[in-house]
């Protein structure tokens, strides 16, 4: 082969070579270009139906909202103003390169020679504060491979996406909502000229500094901003790294923390302040709407404290769950229970007697009527029958519950409403109401797991597996429990005829909760196609004045189910009772289950104690004119250390469709010491010690 042969095959080969380098490079370079461009873009949350939730500054504090299509209009004022042969060039222009040379030799000010591409790699390369001659190098190798690699149009739009136009924004899209509250294609010719000038100053030349805007319509657009791109409905404690869609429906989030803050004003004179709203759709566990403040934006009242996410004391929407466990150990809406006077010694040594709300007992009652009117008493007595152990054991394992002190701390108290747990959680746990018995996952975005379990560990007190359906309870106990949380009739005498627990709906189940001496108010509904929790408080924990979970928590409540009821989200789902059957007892109808031994089961938590006050070791001061109760289950004769007690006075103590004869007596003693005390009645007799002492 002749020399010069050879020579032209060299360059050849080095040329494909070259080539072939250039190529691998600018695909590197392209893709490193690409990857800058993606992470630049704010962290978008939208809701279920793509409203913009929040939009968050990216890594240089910036608003960076992404636009796919750059209007006409815009297209055209720009190539105008920033590169009119940009079509033409592969990502320099030679001539403006050696206009800016020619002008640095004649030491002229005007060295600007940059094409759209260049300053899109200046933006994604970070160099707009150093411009050095290295730097002008690098970007101009950048965009030649960006040009290779990418069609024009594409680096347009990531140009158009990416120019500062001052006040924190990047990209038109952001930029035409801070100034003039207009997405991008709705800009007229002037508003397009604004823009445009800014991105040779964005401090300076922007839209803000420009006469036609007044300070005060500066301020009402940057607000305007503020609530197109932070909804603020409840997810400040979200801190998601990555754009995502939640279930959370927006619209309905801000109506419905409209209707807490009104109500919560009426509240004030009644020192309540704070309230929270929690909505889950079933049987999807999807969340609607979670309000944990009436305004966050506000400082007073502890408004910045997210309270559905805060534990505090839960009072009686715990009783649910104890009387499912009850029924899973044979117990029955018709089982009978005596609701009196009961002591326990707890673990100090000292006793304590378990009182209803109204401080009142009602005799013989049967389970169903003790939970619909939410006894206190008579729950205690269903706790003790479950056992401790296995109620935690329910809490704590089943459900995953993390409490916020060791639960052997309640003990019984349990019953009473000491728990603690916070909305969220509390609402979460009642789908297993509806949802036939299956504690689900609980959706907060889209589809993705990962996602979910960081917000889930950020938001719910509870470690259930967000990829398995978890099944608590059998689907007969679940609908016993439904049964009577629906039943609005026989809570009339507790909660009165017109309540804000009843609604023009028949197809729904509640329970409402109050803390002692009034620190919080509960209410928590459910019909088979949404679960509604809401509280009512004060976020230091100071009580409020006598406002309880149906005229505090349950108002709001009222409000938010009638919303439901009439929204889309609203199935008419009727409940499931197939698994239950009627009984018939002294006339009234009562329910329980296919193959219930209805005697047996009605009797479980019977017994034949004569005496019912006072209690075997109880301990009085003693105190001018003392009287000592003194009541029996029949009509007794009582002794007093073997001297009969006469003048016994019948008493009535009806329950709801049984009447309970009970005789009472009067016990005056006139000096100290231990005093055994007999009843003998027909065909039984019975005694107890009692203690006087100072």
């Amino acid at each position: 082969m002749k020399s010069k042969q050879k020579k032209i095959l060299i360059v050849i080969i080095l040329s494909l070579f070259l080539i072939g380098s250039f190529f691998i490079i600018s695909k590197k370079i392209h893709t490193q270009l690409i990857i800058k461009y993606n992470n630049q873009k704010s962290v978008l949350i939208l809701d279920r139906n793509n409203k913009i939730i929040s939009l968050k500054t990216n890594s240089s504090d910036y608003y960076a909202k992404y636009t796919d299509l750059i209007p006409d209009n815009f297209k055209k004022h720009l190539l105008l103003k920033e590169d009119k042969y940009f079509y033409y060039h592969p990502g320099i222009n030679i001539f403006s390169i050696a206009r800016a040379f020619k002008n640095y030799l004649l030491k002229n000010n005007n060295l600007s020679s940059s094409t759209i591409t260049q300053q899109l790699i200046k933006i994604l390369l970070n160099n707009e504060k150093e411009r050095t001659l290295k730097n002008k190098i690098i970007e101009t190798f950048y965009s030649i491979c960006l040009e290779t690699q990418t069609k024009k149009d594409e680096i347009l739009l990531m140009y158009v996406n990416s120019i500062f136009l001052g006040n924190r924004t990047q990209g038109i899209h952001t930029a035409s909502k801070l100034y003039f509250d207009l997405e991008p294609e709705e800009l007229n010719d002037k508003q397009i000229e604004l823009l445009i000038n800014t991105i040779s100053n964005p401090t300076n030349k922007n839209p803000f500094k420009t006469e036609e805007f007044k300070i005060n319509r500066i301020k009402e657009l940057k607000n305007n901003f503020q609530k197109c791109y932070n909804s603020n409905v409840g997810f400040e404690l979200i801190n998601l790294n990555r754009s995502d869609k939640l279930t959370i429906d927006a619209e309905l989030t801000k109506d419905l923390r409209a209707t807490l803050k009104e109500n919560l004003q009426t509240l004030l004179d009644q020192d309540a302040s704070n309230g929270s709203i929690v909505i889950i759709k079933v049987p999807e566990n999807e969340l609607l709407a979670i309000i944990g403040s009436p305004d966050p934006n506000i400082d007073n009242y502890g408004y910045k404290i997210n309270m559905a996410t805060s534990p505090r004391p839960i009072g009686s929407t715990i009783k649910p769950f104890i009387y499912l466990k009850g029924f899973e150990k044979n117990l029955r809406p018709y089982t009978l229970i005596e609701d009196k006077e009961y002591k326990y010694t707890i673990g100090s040594g000292f006793s304590f007697y378990p009182k209803n709300y109204d401080y009142e007992y009602r005799g013989e009652v049967d389970l169903h009527y003790a939970l619909t009117n939410s006894l206190n008493v008579p729950t205690v007595k269903v706790l003790e029958y479950v056992e401790l152990d296995n109620f935690y054991n329910f809490m704590l394992d089943d459900l995953e519950f993390e409490p916020v002190q060791d639960l052997d701390n309640y003990q019984l108290g349990i019953a009473l409403g000491e728990l603690e747990m916070d909305l969220l959680t509390l609402s979460y746990y009642f789908t297993i109401f509806p949802n036939e018995g299956y504690l689900k996952p609980l959706k907060i975005t889209s589809v993705n797991i990962d996602s979910n379990n960081i917000i889930k560990n950020k938001l719910l007190n509870s470690r259930t597996r967000l990829d398995q359906n978890k099944k608590i309870a059998n689907p007969a106990f679940i609908q016993l429990v439904n049964k009577i949380l629906s039943d609005r009739k026989t809570g009339i005498k507790q909660f009165g005829a017109k309540s804000n627990l009843n609604l023009f709906s028949k197809n729904y189940a509640v329970k409402t909760g109050t803390s002692r001496e009034y620190h919080d108010s509960w209410t928590v509904g459910y019909t088979p196609n949404f679960v509604v929790g809401v509280w009512v408080g004060n976020s230091d924990d100071s009580p409020m004045d006598k406002i309880s979970g149906q005229n505090g928590a349950g108002k709001i409540w009222h409000e938010t189910m009638n919303l439901l009821l009439n929204s889309k989200y609203n199935k008419n789902t009727e409940f499931n009772f197939d698994l239950i059957e009627e009984f018939y007892d002294e006339n009234n109808i009562v329910y329980g289950l296919k193959g219930d031994d209805f005697e047996v089961y009605k009797n479980l938590m019977q017994n034949d104690n004569l005496i019912l006050s006072p209690h075997n070791g109880d301990i009085f001061l003693f105190e001018e004119n003392i009287q000592i109760p003194l009541k029996a289950r029949n009509k007794v004769k009582w002794f007093i250390n073997g001297s009969p007690i006469i003048n016994n006075t019948p008493v009535e103590t009806p329950r709801w469709g049984v009447s309970s004869p009970q005789t009472e007596n009067i016990f005056q003693p006139t000096n100290l010491g231990k005093f055994i005390i007999k009843v003998i009645s027909k065909n039984k007799e019975e005694e107890i010690i009692i203690f006087i002492e100072e």
